[in-house]
């Protein structure tokens, strides 16, 4: 394969909220321009999980190299399809790094969604050349013409300059095309200098080791050369090199502009980080490429094996994944309840719900996760400052104040539902920043809210209150100081750490009534009586009672007055006393488990 003039390369990526049809129209694009045969063409062709398949979404960027003849040239064309859900807005990041323009895709019967500003503006701080594109206008549901004028308005261009095209039926897929080598700029590179490629992707492959992707911004990498890490300083020889188009095809070396793929043979997913630089080893840049930031997790659960034994395959599986997914954090976690496991980190609900199915799935695992919580800072009376991702790390000292990650959330929905939107965002402690028309029939709120309210079921409320209508997008805001109490669940006596929760005031008495009737329903009676309290600090606020196990005493007394009696239910009553003071409440693993998944299952 020879080697493209780095003038004739574009490289672009598809940004859009989930569900306006971006794999179908890399489908198209993929037909259109010959990479693939129609024989073996699948839908959702480069989504390549079953996840993936099953739920109809992109969670993993994928990279594909095209050819594209204009005016008589061929031209090469580099696409990467990105997520589109709030949860994967790192991935799509990524990609804008290693890109010079973008796709704007709009579904024609929706309209602008919170996700596709989220990642415009995304692309408009990058710099990149964007291309606003109608989709699915075959569907008798299309408005193309008003949603055209929504697009221009907000990217301050002409109503007639967005193109429309259908991924379905292929409509306009070639006027995109060509659109997308006039308009998106060439990348510039300095070709004799010193290598240097962006890692902006990397997957585990059990025969090869680890598989990078990169960007070649400088220089040019060939097969066999040595290579250095600049993060790591690890340097490695390059087995093979090659470009995905749409399988990996090796070749000869990579040059100024070119996406393609490293094998270095290495097993340690550690080795390979996302946004390093990769340089050569004999001949090193003298600075990494700038422009990549660490992503940031939102929402922190345990994840536990069922099975104690599975604690060193979880550790295992955690590394490979980390390696298909840079958003994961983990550290080591003992809980006396639910055993070894490891305290994670996610960018929000689903990515919670995808790994921990890629887990059980891909590794056979069978897991349990706590409850998901957000970071918090507590400041202490004596100045000292505690940062808290576990309720069980609360510190005990006279608490002055506690800080919670606060965040800006943009909604966009149908104004028909304003009231209800405004309802659910004031009820989740809420305070409105602003409200914007788009259109005469739809609206943009700005709110700012507590991220502990929005990684429950913030988003299933607000689907349910607008018809599945609403979207949402948001980004972090720093922190703010709210009225938050920690809730201790006792039983005899002995706080149960794994029932803790960090909430705020207003709802600390629900969530300890909850927990307390939920408790003693799963927790089989004793010979004596266990009580269950909720409490904040030393003060109790619910109580339930499991009731004793009675033997009936009187069974043999079938006359005889009453003195008789009440001799033995005073001996019995002495019994249970003593039984109380030294008994320990045994709490199986099956009311673990049901206590926290009806709580932290997400939906």
């Amino acid at each position: 394969m020879s080697r493209p003039d780095a003038r004739l390369i574009r490289n672009f990526c598809i940004i859009a909220h989930i569900d306006h049809g971006k794999s179908t129209l890399a489908d198209r694009m993929l037909l259109k321009t010959g990479v693939v045969d129609q024989r073996v063409m699948r839908d959702q062709y480069l989504d390549r999980m079953d996840i993936e398949r099953e739920r109809g979404i992109t969670i993993k960027s994928q990279a594909v190299r095209m050819p594209w003849t204009v005016g008589g040239r061929e031209h090469t064309l580099n696409m990467i399809d990105t997520p589109g859900h709030v949860d994967f807005s790192y991935e799509v990041s990524r990609s804008l790094a290693a890109c010079e323009g973008a796709v704007l895709l709009v579904d024609a019967a929706q309209g602008i969604e919170a996700q596709t500003l989220a990642n415009l503006y995304m692309a408009l701080e990058g710099d990149l050349d964007i291309i606003p594109v109608l989709n699915k206008i075959d569907l008798p549901a299309a408005q193309p013409d008003k949603y055209a004028e929504e697009l221009a308005r907000l990217i301050g261009g002409r109503p007639e300059d967005c193109l429309r095209v259908s991924g379905k039926t292929g409509q306009g897929v070639e006027e995109l095309l060509d659109a997308i080598v006039r308009q998106v700029t060439p990348p510039a590179g300095d070709g004799d200098g010193p290598a240097r490629a962006l890692i902006f992707d990397s997957v585990y492959d059990t025969y090869r080791g680890v598989v990078t992707y990169v960007r070649v911004v400088d220089g040019h990498l060939g097969a066999r050369e040595r290579i250095a890490m600049m993060s790591t300083k690890a340097s490695h020889e390059l087995l093979e090199i090659g470009v995905i188009s749409p399988e990996p095809t090796p070749t000869a070396g990579l040059g100024v502009g070119e996406v393609g793929y490293l094998i270095t043979g290495v097993k340690d997913v550690r080795q390979s980080r996302v946004g390093d630089t990769v340089t050569g080893a004999s001949r090193p840049a003298a600075r990494p490429l700038a422009g990549y930031r660490d992503p940031k997790p939102m929402v922190f659960s345990g994840l536990f094996p069922i099975d104690g034994s599975d604690y060193p395959a979880l550790r295992d599986a955690l590394d490979k994944l980390k390696l298909n997914d840079a958003a994961l954090a983990f550290e080591p976690e003992t809980s006396a309840a639910l055993g070894f496991g490891f305290r994670c980190g996610f960018l929000g609900l689903l990515h919670l719900e995808i790994v921990r199915e890629r887990l059980e799935r891909e590794f056979g695992l069978d897991l349990i996760s706590t409850a998901p919580n957000v970071v918090y800072e507590v400041h202490l009376d004596d100045g000292a400052a505690h940062q808290v991702t576990n309720p069980s790390e609360f510190p005990s000292g006279k608490v002055a104040s506690v800080l919670e990650p606060v965040v800006r959330a943009t909604i966009l929905a149908p104004s028909q539902f304003t009231g209800p939107i405004m309802e659910l965002c004031q009820s989740r402690r809420g305070s409105m920043l602003g409200m914007d028309y788009l259109s005469e029939d739809r609206l943009e709120l700005r709110y700012s809210l507590p991220l502990a309210e929005i990684v429950y079921d913030f988003f299933d409320q607000l689907k349910s209150r607008t018809k599945g209508y609403a979207s949402l997008d948001y980004e972090l805001d720093g922190m703010a100081e709210a009225d938050l109490v920690k809730v201790d669940i006792l039983l005899q006596g002995e706080q149960v750490d794994a029932f803790s929760a960090i909430v705020h005031k207003d709802k600390a008495y629900a969530y300890g009534v909850l927990m307390a009737n939920r408790l003693r329903k799963l927790i089989p009676r004793q010979q004596f009586e266990v009580p269950i309290q909720a409490a904040i600090g030393s003060r109790v606020i619910a109580r339930e009672n499991v009731r004793a196990l009675r033997k009936d005493v009187l069974a043999k007394c079938y006359g005889g007055d009453i003195t008789r009696k009440r001799k033995l239910l005073e001996k019995q009553k002495e019994g249970k006393k003593r039984m109380k003071m030294i008994g320990r409440v045994e709490i199986p693993q099956e009311a673990f488990i049901a206590a926290l998944a009806s709580d932290s299952e997400p939906k």
